[in-house]
């Protein structure tokens, strides 16, 4: 997913997922044959009730320095200001410039995010019943022209396994709340569900899922595109 001696940024978000990859490029970097470091970075949304400094202080620990940048993208996504998209999408879409930015004023060429094969369903629906798109997020993208890319090194990892080694070694995984005011109430929480009562139905319908994604026949598709008459769902948001 990198060349040797590159610099890998990782963006952080609190959450399990992203704790979990930095530990596992940290561990695994002093057994690989590719040398690498690694700089964290984490976009404050700016709530109240944040966590940054407990963040920085379990880099440290790792002997990682966390750049961290203070913004007020949550409070403006959630304000008045936002009339035209949702809170989540503009929060996350600002949060991605920034590490993109910050990445490259680091010297990184690569990021490094901590989504899951989970992610990668749940984008496909969010796609498909929000934006009328099919596409969703690959473990390793280029962008500006191949000069950038953003790779996914826990893509085929389910998240049940992540909640699994989380939950046993509690020591080595802080906990953060989320203060954010829409936690738990968004459209990827709706999708999650909704695919969790599927799974809960027959097992093979995740790794079904999964797989199609990568065995697509065209030719059964709707191609070039359809507009049904009176129906524009497509709101012009990707989901990633």
């Amino acid at each position: 997913m990198f060349e040797s001696g590159e610099r890998i940024a990782v963006g952080l978000s609190g959450g399990k997922d992203s704790l979990t990859l930095l530990r596992i490029l940290k561990d695994r970097q002093r057994i690989s044959a590719i040398p690498y470091t690694l700089h964290p970075i984490y976009v404050d949304p700016g709530f109240d009730g944040g966590f940054s400094e407990e963040l920085f202080h379990w880099c440290g620990e790792l002997g990682l320095h966390l750049t961290v940048e203070k913004t007020d993208h949550g409070p403006m996504a959630h304000g008045p200001e936002n009339r035209k998209k949702s809170p989540c999408f503009l929060c996350a879409m600002l949060r991605r410039k920034r590490l993109f930015s910050i990445s490259r004023d680091l010297g990184c060429k690569t990021l490094a995010l901590g989504h899951t094969k989970d992610d990668i369903i749940e984008t496909l629906f969010m796609n498909m019943c929000y934006a009328g798109k099919i596409g969703t997020m690959v473990p390793r993208q280029g962008l500006f022209k191949d000069t950038f890319h953003i790779i996914r090194p826990l893509s085929l990892v389910d998240e049940q396994r992540i909640i699994k080694l989380t939950g046993n070694f509690p020591e080595y995984f802080p906990v953060f709340t989320n203060p954010c005011p829409s936690a738990g109430q968004t459209k990827r929480r709706e999708i999650k569900e909704l695919l969790q009562t599927l799974y809960r139905q027959d097992r093979k319908i995740k790794s079904n899922i999964f797989r199609s994604m990568g065995n697509v026949r065209l030719e059964y598709m709707l191609y070039p595109p359809v507009r049904e008459a009176g129906n524009d769902s497509d709101t012009g948001e990707d989901f990633e």
